[in-house]
């Protein structure tokens, strides 16, 4: 965002409280009349930032990804989805990067909650790199955009060489012939970590980086119902209303059928604990991942 600040004088940067947090501190220094905390108060954040939109200026806004989708969900229906402006949201520690926190900080049905708002899209980066990627793209993309940031300090890197990103275009990044898996955010890097248990295994997996949840990519779908019986989507997010859901809903209107497992969440509370654990205790580690699909191959 600092950078391309430099070149966007219409970028502005707003927080509820959140800075430092966000990692805000240069960009206030730098554009300190470009940057704005409104306080705690996240229903405020999208309002204000809706009226930079209004006004002509490109808004980033951070807060936790629960507040911004729950707390402030019907400001983000009525200012970005029906009036549609031009406001970038920032969910920060989506999925369960709040570690011992609790379920009151998990962002686990973000999601859920905004998908089913018209004209907001949905980008879920897999690692840094991929989500300097999705800033410079959202930053030059007009309509609202939610940006989805999960994993923890030192998060996998998935992205070592610059690529082309494009919002609603997945990203293969493994070819395989038995199973493919579709994963976003850190899952992204768990499923890598799972193809290669399963390649030990003798089951080949393709796996594609689905960074776009909304609009997802219907072509590379298609080109997946041509080539697999099994298709397995992979998310650190409720099983309910996601990544998972939103590629079985565009799978339902076609003729051809393919049998798909989706791991992420499942509908429950679980309990709080660190990172690690919470993965762990939903079944989202890569070995996990690996004996699931493991298990579904089995059944086919």
């Amino acid at each position: 965002m600092f950078e391309q600040a430099k070149v966007m004088d219409r970028i502005v940067a707003l927080t509820a409280d959140l800075g430092i947090t966000s990692g805000l501190e240069r960009f206030k220094a730098g554009f300190p009349d470009r940057f704005y905390n409104v306080g705690i108060a996240e229903q405020n954040l999208i309002g204000v930032s809706a009226g930079f939109a209004a006004s002509g200026f490109v808004p980033f806004c951070s807060t936790f990804s629960n507040f911004a989708s729950m707390r402030s969900c019907e400001q983000i229906r009525h200012y970005l989805g029906y009036m549609k402006e031009n406001v970038k949201v920032i969910g920060l520690g989506a999925g369960f990067s709040m570690g011992m926190f609790g379920i009151t900080h998990y962002g686990i049905e973000d999601v859920s909650a905004i998908r089913g708002i018209p004209n907001i899209s949905i980008v879920a980066p897999a690692d840094c790199t991929e989500t300097v990627k999705a800033v410079m793209a959202a930053s030059e993309f007009f309509g609202p955009v939610y940006i989805r940031l999960t994993g923890v300090m030192n998060n996998p890197i998935v992205y070592r060489n610059d690529y082309n990103f494009e919002i609603g275009k997945a990203i293969t990044l493994r070819e395989g012939s038995d199973v493919a898996i579709i994963a976003s955010g850190t899952m992204v890097a768990e499923s890598l970590k799972a193809c290669k248990i399963l390649e030990e295994r003798g089951i080949s997996a393709s796996l594609i980086d689905m960074h776009t949840i909304k609009p997802v990519d219907s072509e590379l779908i298609d080109k997946l119902f041509t080539k697999f019986k099994i298709m397995v989507t992979v998310e650190e997010h409720s099983v309910i209303g996601g990544l998972g859901s939103a590629v079985a809903e565009y799978a339902a209107g076609k003729k051809e059928k393919i049998k798909q497992i989706m791991i992420g969440v499942n509908d429950y509370f679980p309990s709080a604990g660190d990172y690690r654990y919470m993965l762990e205790q939903c079944g989202l580690t890569s070995s996990q991942i690996a004996e699931k699909v493991i298990a579904e191959i089995n059944l086919l």
